[in-house]
């Protein structure tokens, strides 16, 4: 049996975690147990986690501190776990688990999921910590998961140890996120929406990267062109008390806060995505986003800025559009809206395809859990032999 103890910053609903909680819960556990511990309060994922089975813990740090005595801590608690390895997850938790696992003894494995470090785009706290890792990186890790290329080229640039960066993209769950015929009458019912009402829609918590800015600019221009269309955007602060986001609905396009539905967090993506006639991405900046896979899987077209791996998950099943061009972006949305519905159905069905051949999430896992072993192997091969009676495959 090989266990692994994962440390991630938080828990929230977001793609790192979302990526972690696939992990942890759809490994073999005949062969694998998983621990987490996160390093602050942690958010919703925690419930999942538990109700898998899989033991939760927290350091209950405050965001942005690094008390060293916490460290301390987070290394007895590794020792005290006796995990076969560590995997960290994001850059504070691979500098402070990274410190934390050597100083118990275990070999660690870090994980990147951000594939820009530009200050203007950054928290200093998150540049330097990344500054600090790639100093770090030729001596604490054993290996270094990128979610993306965009991710293993950015961090190679930066300085990180390029021999031991391995790409991992994220996988993602078809059973969870699928087609669903229902979905299109329900969401647009709860909105007060006639059936027919075309729909675009993003899902991201607010951010810089995450393009909310580009996404309303897109829209004022196509509402003028097309005022029947209604957009939806969710996430994280997405809602109306966000002052700036509303600003922007109103400044940008007149009426446009009356087609636009700020829907906040939400714990029911798969039925959004399925109900949308457009899903879509506006970034500035990405690794691998999560939501275009997740829309995808549910048969619904993407047209995505051109950041990180988001044209690769796309392929030739949705549209790509520059970054920072929110006139591209419209005029992209308006080309599907104006296709015929039996074209998009097919773009739709050609997306999910996609997902399924290129992006299953059990073909994922596999990878993880053969890194796990090549990992132990290269640390202590008679442990590494001992923890299971077969080779795994995959």
């Amino acid at each position: 049996m090989i266990k692994v103890v994962h440390i991630i910053t938080g828990l929230e609903a977001d793609g790192a975690e979302t990526v972690l909680y696939t992990v942890a819960s759809r490994m073999d556990r005949s062969r694998f147990e998983s621990e987490v511990i996160s390093l602050i309060e942690p958010g919703p994922m925690a419930a999942h986690l538990e109700s898998a089975g899989i033991r939760v813990r927290s350091l209950g740090m405050k965001r942005g501190s690094a008390n060293p005595l916490q460290v301390l801590r987070l290394a007895r608690w590794i020792k005290q776990s006796q995990p076969n390895l560590v995997q960290t997850w994001m850059y504070h938790a691979d500098l402070l688990g990274g410190i934390a696992a050597r100083l118990a003894g275990k070999p660690v494995v870090w994980g990147i999921h951000h594939s820009n470090l530009e200050p203007a785009q950054n928290k200093r706290l998150t540049i330097w910590t990344a500054r600090i890792c790639e100093v770090l990186s030729p001596w604490v890790p054993k290996r270094i998961v990128c979610c993306s290329e965009a991710s293993r080229i950015t961090h190679t640039e930066f300085g990180y140890d390029d021999e031991k960066m391995e790409v991992i993209q994220n996988g993602f769950d078809l059973r969870a996120f699928q087609p669903n015929a229902e979905a299109r009458q329900s969401l647009r019912k709860e909105l007060g929406l006639a059936e027919q009402t075309p729909l675009i829609g993003m899902a991201g918590r607010f951010h810089v990267q995450k393009g909310q800015r580009n996404f309303v600019q897109a829209a004022a221009q196509l509402h003028a062109r097309m005022p029947e269309v209604h957009f939806v955007l969710c996430g994280t602060d997405i809602d109306a008390n966000n002052a700036e986001l509303t600003g922007w609905i109103e400044r940008f396009g007149y009426e446009l806060h009356k087609v636009t539905h700020l829907l906040g967090r939400r714990t029911d993506m798969s039925r959004i995505f399925a109900a949308l006639d457009v899903a879509t991405s506006a970034s500035l900046s990405e690794a691998f986003p999560m939501a275009v896979g997740e829309a995808m899987a549910c048969g619904t077209p993407c047209v995505v800025t051109n950041v990180g791996d988001s044209a690769l998950i796309v392929g030739d099943a949705g549209k790509v559009v520059p970054a920072e061009d929110p006139q591209a972006l419209a005029h992209a949305w308006q080309s599907l809206l104006a296709a015929a519905p039996s074209a998009r159905k097919e773009l739709g069905r050609a997306a999910r395809n996609r997902i399924q051949q290129c992006f299953d999430v059990d073909a994922i896992v596999a990878r993880y859990q053969k890194l796990y072993r090549e990992v132990l192997a290269l640390s202590d091969p008679s442990s590494a032999q001992h923890s299971s009676v077969a080779p795994l495959v995959g």
